[in-house]
């Protein structure tokens, strides 16, 4: 598996990285197949393992964690988030969503400097670690100063809790706000063939601050698998319930592109997700792909994406078909 550097640290990613949102919250035999993708994933050579405490609750962590024990330490990269809480009804309201017990559980963004504190430990905690390898602010908090957020975040740096530091969903206007109070190494957003608006400003930044991009949601949340059906019924549980991106307009829209895909694919002997995911990693000033699997196969079949190597040919063949579909 190819590794790429975090610039001005010592932090190498693997280029596909496990992203682990749907890791946690799950039946036992669900929780089984989610240890089993992240063994996978590790034994295919990834070792960059995403995660939060929003996911599941916390379960999340704690599944990364004890997947990950019979693996040394040092051979892993833990990157989790903060600032998102679900106890304290303080900060700014994020969303709802109805958990798998049946209850409404409202998500506040809060980062102030004694929740920052607070979380790392509780994080620490569930994963079972010392350290975190990349703390992750997971959406801005704009009722609390960045200079206070980042106090707390410092004091976790000096204490050996945390390593390096990075920000997600942020726009250019607050990463250079962030920049000017502490010096954050990368920053995770969402990108795939038919989501690129971070072309426009957060990669042209990145590139000129010499900040590592991390992309998540590659495969458009399903959208790029060809897989959808656009009469699929989400559960009340699924964020993508409601979503503009999931209407059945959209998924047919969708799914008449991923048709295009698919004589590229075949000819590189490779499946239109893997051909999706190279081609994400590939783009300019991508550091690093989040991806997540349901089980081992999805796990090995991911982690294979990035040993393709895509011609010119291809690479344009796509672009083409990309501007014809009109995302």
């Amino acid at each position: 598996m190819e590794t790429r550097k975090i610039p001005k640290t010592d932090l190498n990613l693997s280029a596909i990285a496990f992203g682990s949102f749907a890791s946690g919250g799950w039946a036992p035999s669900e929780k089984k197949a989610a240890t089993e993708a992240i063994r996978a994933s590790y034994q295919m050579g990834i070792t960059t393992f995403d995660t939060a405490p929003i996911y599941g609750l916390g379960e999340t962590e704690t599944v990364i964690g004890e997947a990950l024990k019979p693996f040394p330490r040092d051979k892993i990269q833990i990157m989790t988030k903060f600032g998102l809480r679900w106890i304290y009804q303080k900060g700014t309201y994020f969303r709802s969503f109805i958990n798998f017990d049946g209850k409404k559980v409202d998500i506040y963004r809060y980062a102030s400097k004694e929740s920052v504190i607070e979380e790392c430990e509780n994080s620490l905690k569930r994963l079972n670690m010392d350290y975190i390898d990349l703390y992750q602010l997971h959406w801005p908090d704009e009722t609390t100063p960045m200079e206070e957020t980042f106090e707390g975040i410092q004091r976790l740096v000096e204490q050996g809790k945390v390593r390096y530091v990075g920000v997600s969903n942020l726009t250019p206007e607050q990463l250079d706000k962030v920049e000017h109070t502490f010096p954050v190494v990368s920053i995770q957003m969402p990108y795939n063939m038919l989501d690129r608006k971070i072309e426009e400003e957060i990669i042209p930044y990145c590139i000129e601050h010499d900040t590592a991009l991390i992309a998540y949601r590659p495969l458009g949340a399903g959208l790029l698998t060809g897989k959808m059906s656009p009469d699929i019924d989400f559960s009340r549980h699924d964020t993508r319930r409601g979503h503009p991106n999931f209407t059945p307009e959209n998924i047919r829209k969708a799914n008449k592109f991923v048709d295009s895909l698919r004589p590229i694919a075949q000819a590189n002997k490779v499946s239109v997700p893997q051909l999706v995911l190279s081609w994400t990693l590939n783009r300019p000033g991508i550091t690093c792909v989040l991806t997540g699997a349901m089980n081992s196969a999805q796990a090995i079949e991911n982690a294979k994406a990035a040993n393709i190597k895509l011609s010119k040919k291809d690479t344009n063949a796509i672009n083409t078909a990309l501007l014809e579909s009109g995302f």
